[in-house]
């Protein structure tokens, strides 16, 4: 029987959702999760918390945030969460990266982290290359779409990893390895959130340095233009990743 179905909270139907700041959840992704009844337990990792056994679910969620996939020495955590994606990554338990989720995967399978010569935020285009038609994942994504973005870092692939898509600044943008997926743009986020993340100081100096003064109500207006657009590559790519890989596993396990 597959729980993935049911709403109860067994063990082996649900999802860890790893959360890096409470402003960066999985948003468009979560409604997808509610809307299949498949429960989630998230964990907002910090100093001292205790991650939990990546043995006890059926895929792993990993968001964004402005931290470093590299900062180890400044958070602890991020160590103990790289080994916790490889360990699960390597055992075949699915997984799904964005943004910095994309690059701890990255760095967690042998790919170095590093910061890109500018910072991709706002709306770019972003374009699958060769390999994503062969991916059931990105099956009925546009071989082209607009994306917003928030982020500074990239990585390079890890090895043995397939390259799924890429654009003229960053160009790694998506890539699988093994059981792991990483997507480094935000097609989950909506207009909601997004000025949510303007109204955080850190953030609105990140945009300001790259956009200059006043930027925030256009990438609105941007993000609103395309908001029907993106919110259908996120549901796509994340129903296809159910689909086609957390519901097989949990179907193998627990017929184990």
């Amino acid at each position: 029987m597959n729980d993935l179905g049911s709403t109860e909270p067994q063990a082996r139907g649900r999802v860890l959702v790893l959360l890096h700041v409470a402003c960066e959840p999985p948003a468009e992704y979560s409604t997808v999760l509610e809307e299949r009844g498949i429960p989630t337990h998230t964990v907002l990792l910090g100093d001292g918390v205790e991650l939990p056994d990546w043995r006890d679910f059926v895929g792993i969620i990993a968001m964004g945030g402005p931290m470093s996939a590299n900062d180890d020495d400044k958070l602890p955590w991020i160590t103990a969460e790289k080994k916790l994606i490889h360990d699960a990554v390597s055992a075949g338990t699915p997984y799904w990266g964005v943004c910095l989720g994309a690059q701890l995967l990255a760095a967690a399978m042998g790919g170095r982290v590093y910061a890109g010569e500018v910072p991709e935020i706002g709306m770019t285009d972003v374009q699958l290359v060769a390999a994503a038609a062969e991916d059931p994942v990105f099956a009925g994504v546009p071989l082209a779409f607009s994306a917003f973005q928030w982020h500074g870092d990239t990585f390079e692939l890890p090895p043995n990893a397939t390259w799924l898509a890429t654009n003229e600044a960053y160009r790694h943008q998506a890539f699988v390895v093994g059981a792991g997926y990483g997507v480094q743009f935000h097609v989950e986020v909506g207009n909601d959130l997004a000025e949510q993340w303007m109204e955080i100081p850190e953030y609105a100096a990140g945009l300001e340095k790259v956009h200059g003064d006043g930027a925030g109500p256009k990438l609105l207006a941007d993000l609103a233009a395309e908001q029907v657009n993106t919110r259908t590559v996120a549901r796509t790519l994340f129903e296809n990743w159910l689909d086609h890989r957390v519901v097989p596993f949990a179907e193998s396990t627990s017929q184990n």
